[in-house]
C-alpha cells in the first residue's frame, strides 16, 4: 500500500511539475489564436495537437523553472510544497521528465502543424528557461516585463499552427498579453511580497515604492485596453466586440484604482487585481472566439 501511495505520489509531483493552472492562461489565449486565424473554426486535428503540444511545451519550461530555483523554492512559503522541494521528485528525474515532454511537444507541433509553429516552440521554451528564470529573474526588476514575452508566444505559435505564417493581427494579439501579464504578475508579487524578497528575487514590487508600481502597473495597463482595442480593428472583428473590449478594459482601470498607496488592504486589492486579471483574459479570449463565428 505504501508503495502505490509513493507512487501516486511521485505522479502528482511530476504534474505538478508543469504547473498546469499556468498552463491554463496560456491555452486560453491559444484557442482565440487559431480562431482568427482560420477565419473560423480551425481544423480538429491542428487544434487538439496544438493544445496539447503546447500543454506540454509549457510543462516542460516550468518544469526547467522549477529545477533551477529549487533552492530558492525552499526559502518561499508559496513555493515550499513543490516536488523538487518535498522530495518527492528528484532533480535528474525532474531534468529527464522536462527534456522528454519537450521533445513531445517539439514533435507533435512539427508532424501536426507547421514547421513555424515548432520553431516558435522551441524559441518559447528557451525563452522562459534562459532568458527569463536564469538571465532576468534574479537580476532585475523589469524582469517580468521582458521575461514575460515567453507568455505571449502561445498566440504565435496558435496562428502559425494554422497559417505557417504570422501576420498583423497576429501581432496585436502578442501585445495585448504583454502588456497584460505585467500587472497580472505585479499583483500577485504584491500579494507574496515577503516571500519573494527572502529569496532574494528583484521583483518590482520588492525594491520600488509602492507609488512606482502603481504607476508602472497603470501604464502597462493603459496600454494592454489600446492593444485590446486595436486587435478587434485589425481583425475586423464587429463593432459589439469592440464595446465590450472597452467595457472589460474599464473594469480592469476600476479595479486598479482600488489599489491606493495608502490602503490598509493594499494586499488583499492585490490579490483581488490577480484574480480580475485572469477573468479579463479569459472573457476577452471568450469574446475574440465568438466575435469571430457570430460576427
Amino acid at each position: 500500500m505504501s508503495e502505490k501511495l509513493s507512487n501516486g505520489a511521485a505522479i502528482r509531483g511530476y504534474i505538478a511539475l508543469m504547473k498546469l493552472r499556468v498552463v491554463e492562461l496560456l491555452l486560453v489565449t491559444t484557442l482565440p489564436a487559431l480562431v482568427l486565424a482560420e477565419r473560423g473554426l480551425p481544423p480538429i486535428g491542428i487544434t487538439v495537437a496544438t493544445l496539447l503540444g503546447g500543454t506540454l511545451a509549457a510543462g516542460s519550461a516550468n518544469a526547467f523553472n522549477m529545477v533551477i530555483e529549487s533552492d530558492l523554492d525552499k526559502l518561499m512559503i508559496r513555493t515550499s510544497k513543490r516536488p523538487l522541494v518535498t522530495g518527492v521528485v528528484g532533480k535528474k528525474e525532474a531534468i529527464f521528465f522536462a527534456s522528454a515532454i519537450g521533445i513531445l511537444a517539439l514533435l507533435i507541433f512539427w508532424i501536426f502543424t507547421t514547421p513555424l509553429a515548432t520553431f516558435l516552440t522551441f524559441i518559447a521554451i528557451a525563452y522562459y528557461v534562459l532568458i527569463y528564470t536564469v538571465g532576468l529573474k534574479p537580476r532585475t526588476a523589469q524582469n517580468i516585463v521582458w521575461g514575460g514575452a515567453a507568455g505571449c508566444m502561445p498566440v504565435l505559435i496558435g496562428w502559425a499552427a494554422i497559417t505557417n505564417s504570422l501576420s498583423w493581427t497576429a501581432v496585436a494579439f502578442f501585445m495585448v498579453v504583454f502588456f497584460w501579464t505585467p500587472p497580472h504578475f505585479w499583483a500577485l508579487a504584491i500579494k507574496y511580497k515577503e516571500d519573494y524578497a527572502s529569496a532574494g528575487f528583484p521583483m518590482l514590487p520588492v525594491v520600488a515604492t509602492r507609488a512606482r508600481v502603481r504607476g508602472e502597473m497603470w501604464f502597462h495597463t493603459v496600454a494592454m485596453i489600446i492593444s485590446s482595442i486595436a486587435l478587434i480593428g485589425i481583425a475586423k472583428l464587429p463593432i459589439w466586440a469592440l464595446l465590450i473590449t472597452i467595457a472589460l478594459g474599464l473594469l480592469f482601470a476600476f479595479q486598479l484604482l482600488q489599489l491606493r498607496e495608502s490602503s490598509d488592504f493594499y494586499g488583499r486589492v492585490a490579490g483581488k487585481i490577480f484574480q480580475w486579471s485572469i477573468s479579463y483574459l479569459s472573457l476577452f479570449s471568450v469574446l475574440l472566439v465568438a466575435a469571430q463565428l457570430i460576427g
